[in-house]
């Protein structure tokens, strides 16, 4: 089952850390002397070889060329490349308001027959209402420290959204009944929003799982919020981080432990009295 979200991302940042490592142990040198023929101060290739800086192009090219090993360094920068590139940090995708972020993953959807969201904590943002998705936005932008548009970002989500109503695209999700509790917005808010969970459950494309809290031994314990979009990526979202997951023995991992958590979900009535309940409890 998945670990740390940040797994795949630190990982392959530790594994271009390793080959640097190695590089170095091959050519015979110390890290002060590493260093000394790179130009920098030795902490900074201790941070380099255990992962804690992540190293420039300039930096593996130097490393590489005081190694004897120019010829390497291509291969490593684009791996370092590819490292960083799964960690991208919210606020600075966000930089240009979060109206711009939903935006963003337009063509992604476009692009994806089978989608499969599992959701902890939220309502899955394909299945979210104008009101319960400018909450939530509004309450990012507010950890972020960003300019708040959650009005402009929720139109654009719900807009996003309209895909699911689009033939020839399969919407597979798995949510936790905590969803059903957890309020955002107001009472009138959230009842809109569990509404339409009612609604949305009768479309052709979707099937809407819910796990609930009574289930008795649990094959698999509540996951991080995770989609996989066609079983060729995962996307993992954190507080800070949005991480992709693309290496196909990962990727793997994330469906197994979906199809757990699916298996543990009730479906059609079971669902519905679920959520008609927590409606009730809005009263």
């Amino acid at each position: 089952m998945p670990v740390s979200p940040s797994s795949a991302a630190q990982a392959a940042r530790e594994q271009v850390a390793q080959q640097l490592r190695e590089l170095r142990q091959d050519a015979g040198i110390t890290g002060s002397e590493l260093a000394s023929r790179c130009g920098w101060s030795h902490p900074k290739t201790y941070r380099i070889e255990n992962a804690r800086t992540p190293p420039s192009p300039d930096d593996i090219r130097r490393w590489c060329e005081a190694c004897g090993v120019r010829g390497q360094a291509a291969g490593l920068i684009a791996q370092s490349r590819n490292a960083e590139s799964q960690y991208v940090e919210w606020r600075r995708r966000a930089r240009a308001g979060l109206r711009y972020l939903q935006d963003s993953y337009v063509k992604l959807y476009q692009a994806t027959g089978v989608f499969r969201i599992y959701s902890p904590t939220l309502v899955p943002g394909l299945l979210q209402t104008e009101g319960y998705a400018r909450a939530l936005l509004s309450a990012n932008a507010h950890l972020l420290g960003i300019p708040d548009d959650a009005p402009q970002a929720a139109a654009a989500r719900l807009e996003r959204s309209k895909i699911i109503h689009e033939p020839g695209r399969r919407f597979i999700m798995v949510i936790e009944e905590a969803v059903l509790d957890y309020q955002l917005g107001d009472s009138d808010t959230m009842a809109a929003q569990l509404g339409y969970l009612l609604t949305a459950g009768a479309l052709p494309s979707l099937s809407l799982g819910i796990v609930p809290k009574a289930t008795r031994q649990r094959r698999l314990w509540p996951q991080e919020l995770f989609h996989v979009y066609d079983d060729a990526l995962v996307s993992v979202e954190l507080v800070s981080a949005r991480v992709s997951v693309t290496q196909p023995s990962e990727i793997a991992l994330y469906l197994k432990a979906f199809e757990e958590l699916r298996g543990m979900a009730v479906y059609g009535a079971e669902a519905r009295a679920l959520v008609v309940r927590a409606i009730d409890a809005l009263q």
